[in-house]
């Protein structure tokens, strides 16, 4: 994963220490977050996981406003595009065959680019379901692979039942549980 400092877009996490829900948003707040709870309470195991899921270690050292400020979001760069609406310019190498049909399309070939990303993401809609279930499962199996009900979960949440799922989880630490499945419902990724 980048590191923050590199990144246009702010990264966001989550952090716990053990089923506690320390902090969730961009990394830098996090970042702090867990500091201070390190400091508070040095013995203490915080894991930190990014949108898909993924163990992240984060660089504490030094005070607060050093821990802020290595993640700290860039200034943002005025460039082509419409930055403002998220629209970021980047090159794409085509044919000429290619450059000929975008030309052709109504709206420009910006427009018909996004029109066949956004057709191809709609027809690859299991992917994003995967991919927000494995996420969920890292978390699952890191922070609750020893409650219960991880192992009928784990089955309902590759099944796509998100209703057993909710169900088998009901008895878990309602920071753990809902984190678990906002990822797996995808509203997290």
């Amino acid at each position: 994963m980048k590191d923050a400092t590199n990144s246009p877009t702010p990264e966001v996490c989550t952090a716990f220490a053990g089923h506690h829900r320390i902090a969730s948003g961009h990394r830098a707040e996090v970042a702090v977050a867990v500091w201070k709870a390190l400091k508070a309470d040095p013995n203490q195991t915080v894991l930190t996981f990014d949108r898909k899921g993924r163990l992240i270690d984060l660089d504490l050292r030094g005070d607060e406003g050093e821990v802020r400020g290595r993640y700290a979001e860039p200034e943002p760069q005025r460039g082509r595009g419409r930055p403002k609406l998220g629209v970021v310019a980047r090159e794409v190498t085509l044919l000429p065959r290619h450059w000929e049909w975008l030309a052709e399309q109504p709206g420009g070939a910006s427009v018909a680019l996004r029109r066949l990303v956004e057709a191809a993401r709609a027809a690859d809609g299991g992917q994003d379901r995967r991919a927000a279930h494995e996420a969920a499962y890292r978390v699952m199996s890191a922070l609750g692979g020893d409650l219960p009900g991880f192992e009928e979960g784990s089955r309902a949440l590759f099944a796509d039942d998100m209703g057993k799922l909710g169900a088998e989880l009901a008895l878990w630490p309602a920071d753990l549980r809902e984190h678990v499945l906002g990822l797996a419902s995808g509203a997290q990724a």
